[in-house]
């Protein structure tokens, strides 16, 4: 794969990484009393990553056809898993982990046999 064509799938995974981000305002978010001045400045924060996420999900669709920009969403369940156990102290599993590796797995085998396919005529 050319460095041209690597740079919009490093910046979908930068995108995806800040939308992972989100759920970490949410849930602290939601062990905050409603309308408290922490949490408004937490459900700003959540929109505002939202927010950032959209307009860079819109630039990226240009350079990287839907299906696999979609397909590599699913590495944000990575990013949730590890946000959980560092921030949350949420355990992970070794079931968690083999999950964790199909979907990396998932992921790379489709965007690399859509990207062998878009090489040959």
């Amino acid at each position: 794969m050319k460095k041209q064509k690597l740079l919009p799938y490093l910046f979908l995974h930068i995108l995806l990484f800040v939308f992972s981000c989100g759920g970490i305002f949410s849930k602290k978010a939601a062990g905050e009393d409603l309308l408290s001045l922490k949490w408004i400045l937490l459900y700003g924060c959540l929109i505002a990553v939202l927010g950032i996420y959209a307009v860079g999900w819109q630039q990226l669709l240009k350079h990287i056809p839907l299906n696999i920009a979609y397909v590599n969403k699913s590495v944000t369940l990575i990013w949730a898993m590890i946000f959980g156990a560092v921030i949350f102290d949420e355990k992970i599993t070794p079931l968690k982990l083999a999950g964790a590796a199909l979907v990396v797995a998932g992921s790379l085998l489709i965007t690399i046999k859509r990207d062998d396919k878009e090489g040959k005529p």
